[in-house]
């Protein structure tokens, strides 16, 4: 019975799964934070998770060790298994299938009757194991918070039965199943499916973000400080600089990439008196601050800062450039003008002529939409902004392309 599996910092492990699993980049040999002892330990643990997930490259620095994951196979986030370990001791063990067991029955008991219960069990062992009231105590108090347990009152004593459940699961799987890949807390659906024998796998993913699912925690603390209003302190690292720094801020909102899968929040900075952007997987720990009585001022700052900001890139300066892109619509083609209404995030819709379409917005860094006006060339008669960069780059693209395919010929 002497085991335990003590887990001291989850973002200890999240820095580990981030820096040499998912990316991929480091060794054994560029880890100094601690011994190499320390490196082997969390390596066999994480990898003890992730299965047959692993693979690894040789490089001049040394053996890489990285995640690797085909979309067509995998249907399930593996790194959901990161949340679902836990620090025990040999204790915690004995304890949770003691309890469990006795209170398999339905009937409500007092923890005094637990206890004589789990010490009925524990002298029927080889070795000796002693489990005082106290203990026990904690442990029903743990599980009556985790919705394990249901705990009531009789009298002045507290009494605790097994908690039912009265959710048919099965017909909530196949929204679980979609629910655990898709949303931000989707380690939660990962749980649910966990109760099924087996998990349905009737999707498939062309871009499957795995990485958001580390930050979740994060995610959580801020959107508990939100529901407050709280203002709260981040301890963001840089990886430009290889250093923290704090910051506290007043959370706005979250917004989510649809090409990236990254995760960012807004937040007004209070030091800097302006609203910003943290990456949430470069925010090691948040701690909530005290109740921010002039909410509604910075909220009403983060309604109209998005009406000008197409992705998370404010320029250098927080001044708009102004876009119009032109396109020709054939005749049939309705669905390009309902791409429009559907993808542009601000802006309008201009219609010039019956196969002409202006689409004119005012964004923070027009450089961000690139990428989205791209989809539409063979389609564009015109794209101008007076973010001249950006315009050039377009063009630029747009030249390379045609001396890729057509070996230079004027067009």
């Amino acid at each position: 019975m002497a085991y335990s599996e003590l887990i001291k910092s989850f973002e200890k492990i999240r820095d580990y799964m981030r820096d040499f699993y998912v990316y991929g980049f480091k060794s054994r040999e560029d880890y100094t934070k601690k011994s190499a002892r320390s490196y082997d330990d969390e390596r066999r643990r994480i990898e003890s998770w992730l299965g047959g997930y692993m693979a690894f490259r040789h490089t001049s620095e040394g053996k890489n060790v990285f995640i690797s994951v085909d979309n067509r196979s995998v249907t399930f986030n593996p790194l959901h298994n990161a949340w679902k370990a836990k620090s025990f001791t040999d204790k915690d063990i004995v304890l949770h299938f003691c309890i469990l067991d006795y209170l398999a029955d339905g009937n409500a008991r007092s923890v005094n009757e637990i206890t004589d219960g789990v010490a009925d069990y524990l002298s029927h062992t080889e070795t000796p194991f002693e489990i005082d009231e106290s203990t026990v105590r904690k442990k029903l108090k743990e599980y009556a918070e985790l919705g394990v347990l249901q705990d009531e009152k009789h009298g002045r004593l507290l009494y605790y039965r097994l908690a039912e459940d009265r959710v048919d699961l099965p017909s909530w799987e196949d929204a679980a199943a979609f629910f655990s890949e898709e949303a931000p807390f989707g380690v939660i659906g990962s749980y649910l499916l966990d109760r099924q024998e087996e998990a349905p796998e009737h999707f498939s993913y062309k871009h499957h973000y795995l990485l958001h699912t580390l930050d979740t925690q994060i995610l959580f603390d801020t959107l508990c400080a939100m529901k407050e209003k709280r203002c709260i302190d981040i301890v963001n690292f840089s990886v430009r600089k290889d250093a923290e720094h704090e910051h506290r801020v007043y959370p706005l909102r979250f917004y989510i990439s649809t090409q990236t899968g990254r995760e960012y929040l807004l937040a007004y900075h209070y030091k800097f008196r302006k609203p910003m952007f943290f990456r949430l997987d470069t925010i090691r720990s948040i701690t909530a601050g005290p109740v921010e009585t002039r909410h509604e001022k910075y909220e009403g700052f983060a309604s109209k800062f998005d009406e000008n900001l197409w992705g998370v890139s404010t320029g250098g300066d927080y001044n708009v450039d102004h876009v119009e892109l032109t396109l020709y619509v054939a005749d049939g083609e309705g669905y390009i003008i309902d791409r429009l209404e559907r993808e542009k995030r601000h802006g309008r819709i201009e219609a010039i002529d019956e196969h002409t379409y202006k689409f004119v917005a005012d964004v923070y860094d027009a450089g961000e939409m690139l990428t989205w006006v791209r989809s539409f060339i063979g389609r564009v008669i015109c794209f101008e902004s007076d973010n001249k960069f950006a315009v050039n780059r377009f063009y630029d693209d747009v030249r390379r392309m045609r001396d890729m395919y057509r070996g230079g010929e004027e067009v």
